[in-house]
């Protein structure tokens, strides 16, 4: 299984993702989004969107676990945000730094009206390929 992170010549260099990732050989996991909530299905972090973050990476690393995978095998991430705004952004980006650490996929982030719970500020899905 190969990922390749490509920075296409005469495309912007974000610093926190990758415009083109190509993978090959390899399973496709497709991970739900996950939400800010703990094992018992409570909220974690009610009103606090850098403690929501960090929990919705929690699950996140949970759930590629389960496929065999850890966030370098993640080549595509959406993240969807309530009512989103540009200050979110550091916020959003200690949580996935801490928990990415160098690896960046393919990444959208879109903000939305709201999501499936009012207490829910972001939600996270990934898709990873594994060997």
């Amino acid at each position: 299984m190969t990922i390749e992170r490509i920075n296409p010549e005469g495309l912007r260099r974000p610093p926190t993702y990758t415009p083109v990732v190509r993978a090959s050989g390899g399973s496709a996991l497709y991970i739900s989004g996950q939400v800010p909530v703990d094992i018992e299905g409570k909220i974690v972090g009610a009103g606090d969107f850098a403690a929501q973050a960090a929990q919705v990476f929690a699950n996140l690393r949970i759930a590629l676990a389960a496929g065999g995978a850890d966030f370098s095998h993640v080549v595509k991430m959406t993240t969807y945000i309530v009512n989103y705004h540009p200050a979110l952004r550091e916020a959003l980006g200690a949580a996935r730094t801490a928990a990415m650490g160098g690896a960046l996929p393919a990444s959208t982030l879109v903000g939305v009206q709201a999501l499936a719970l009012p207490e829910y500020l972001l939600e996270i899905e990934a898709i990873a390929v594994v060997g």
